[in-house]
């Protein structure tokens, strides 16, 4: 019977730690509404147009504890199978060896290691990119669009660019026209469109 009130108290503190914990995700966790989010890319086409897609399987997670989100933390996971050009053909060669290679390297990745508030709505986001078998770090421009509160709780817009050099990820294609320009640029620039939802605390 002296063990009873022991056991009481181990309960309580690990029932008192759960629910710290469970606190923290709801108070840092954004979680992302894909209806109103879109990852973009545009690359230079023959030197003189650009072609644009969209990767329409994403899945994009954003922390924070502070209300300024000096502290985020962002992981990104997007599905090379997804890609979309709107030309069946030009999809297909994206996701061959000669691009992409779809079906050995199936995800893009990024990790942020820093976000750094740069003006009232501007940051630099720092973090590591994979792209095939190719990590490099990379600094994302971003602008928080604002926040507003709706009746599913706090929505957060963000938009945020990226230009890289796509030679760096072994996306190797490199036919020239004519004039000894690229067919295909070799600078992709990537938007980032998003909407985050924290629900309203229960």
């Amino acid at each position: 019977m002296k063990r009873f009130p022991f056991l009481v108290i181990v309960l309580a503190f690990l029932f008192t730690e759960v629910h710290s914990q469970d606190s923290a995700t709801q108070t840092s966790g954004w979680r992302l509404d894909k209806a109103h989010s879109r990852v973009q890319f545009g690359i230079q086409h023959m030197v003189i147009s650009e072609v644009t897609g969209v990767f329409k399987e994403f899945d994009i997670s954003l922390n924070s504890v502070k209300e300024d989100f000096s502290d985020g933390q962002v992981e990104a996971t997007i599905k090379v199978e997804s890609i979309n050009t709107e030309n069946e053909r030009r999809d297909n060669h994206l996701k061959s060896d000669d691009f992409f290679n779809a079906d050995k390297f199936p995800e893009i990745k990024f990790k942020s290691t820093k976000f750094e508030k740069t003006t009232d709505n501007a940051y630099k986001i720092y973090g590591d990119l994979t792209i095939r078998d190719v990590t490099k770090p990379v600094v994302f421009d971003a602008i928080l669009n604002g926040s507003v509160k709706s009746q599913r709780g706090v929505v957060s817009g963000w938009k945020a660019t990226l230009s890289v050099n796509r030679f760096d990820y072994n996306l190797k294609w490199d036919r020239t026209i004519e004039t000894g320009g690229l067919v295909a640029g070799e600078t992709v620039t990537i938007t980032l469109n998003l909407e985050f939802q924290k629900p309203s605390a229960s």
